[in-house]
């Protein structure tokens, strides 16, 4: 893994290829899973601020669900997450013809109704970033629904890092990127100089606090 300025980022990210497939997997990740999409604090009440600017875009269940529940719950694992619709679509999910399974928030930021593009979990997804003691985890959650992705990513040549540069940046700042990149770019030359296996380990020099 890299270790950049405490935050250990798994070698998926260099090793592994992804380019949302759209066309294939019909926004599966927003219906999929156990539970709704991570919120911070701050993201709940900005949640909560632009609800009036989506409403129209949610479907019958949803504002059912939200008029009785609210727009989020603390899962089993006592994250905060927004809320589901029979289980299943996160209720800021949307369609379009064919059956397209759109983010409510990101088309209304999209055509300039709020400022708020979507939660960071959504953005960052298909990585996962959580805090434990003394320093920050960023993995790959690789799951089936996204395997078109991960053949889109291979036949463009798209990996990982490559493909969330905008979300890691925002998250994590330009610095950090750029100390990911330089990373990323080593391994790669290294793997293919020495033929290093995959279970080999980048050791980065931690750079400068930016945050």
């Amino acid at each position: 893994m890299f270790d950049i300025d405490g935050t250990l980022v798994s070698l998926d990210l260099v090793e592994r290829f992804f380019c949302c497939d759209l066309e294939h997997c019909l926004g599966a990740c927003c219906i999929e899973g156990d539970s709704g999409a991570p919120l911070t604090e701050e993201e709940y009440q900005q949640l909560k601020q632009i609800l009036p600017e989506v409403w129209d875009d949610l479907l019958p269940q949803a504002q059912q669900q939200i008029n009785e529940h609210g727009v989020a719950y603390v899962d089993v694992e006592g994250e905060l997450v927004t809320q589901l619709v029979g289980g299943a679509n996160c209720v800021f999910t949307t369609y379009e013809r064919g059956g397209m399974c759109l983010c409510a928030i990101e088309k209304a930021y999209r055509e300039g109704r709020i400022a708020l593009r979507k939660p960071m979990s959504c953005y960052l997804y298909p990585v996962r970033v959580k805090r434990y003691p003394g320093y920050v985890a960023v993995n790959f959650d690789r799951w089936k629904i996204c395997k078109s992705a991960e053949v889109l990513g291979r036949r463009e040549g798209i990996r990982l890092y490559q493909f969330l540069r905008e979300p890691l940046i925002e998250r994590f700042g330009q610095q950090w990127y750029d100390q990911l990149v330089a990373s990323c770019e080593l391994y790669i030359k290294q793997r293919k100089v020495f033929r290093i296996p995959k279970t080999f380990h980048v050791h980065l020099c931690k750079a400068r606090k930016y945050r």
